[in-house]
């Protein structure tokens, strides 16, 4: 089990913002969307480019290299050339510490 990664004050993040954060060796962007906080792998799965510094319009992001969109509440793909979707981690909030850990070896 791996261990809760310290992203942020839950002040630090406002509407709308996100934060990028190292979750042992992953890019993970934590976003705030209405004031809940989701967390979704900072790599497009169309070709590898970043995608937290696309645009967001609600709770979907656009990645700025072939305009890839994505649920950041979900990961799911909304419109190609992506077809696979983004892994999701958890997010939780901890005395008022935003938080998130890469999950996907307690999945297999």
């Amino acid at each position: 089990m791996f261990d809760w990664v310290n992203v942020a004050k839950v002040g630090e993040i406002a509407p709308g913002g996100h934060r990028v954060v190292d979750v042992d060796g992953a890019h993970i962007a934590v976003f705030n969307i209405g004031g809940e906080f989701y967390a979704i792998e900072d790599v497009c799965t169309h070709d590898g480019g970043e995608l937290a510094g696309g645009v967001v319009d609600g709770d979907e992001i656009e990645c700025m290299r072939h305009g890839a969109r994505f649920c950041i509440r979900t990961g799911a793909v909304t419109a190609p050339p992506a077809y696979e979707p983004v892994a999701k981690f958890p997010v939780r909030v901890e005395r008022g510490v935003i938080q998130v850990r890469d999950d996907r070896w307690d999945r297999k």
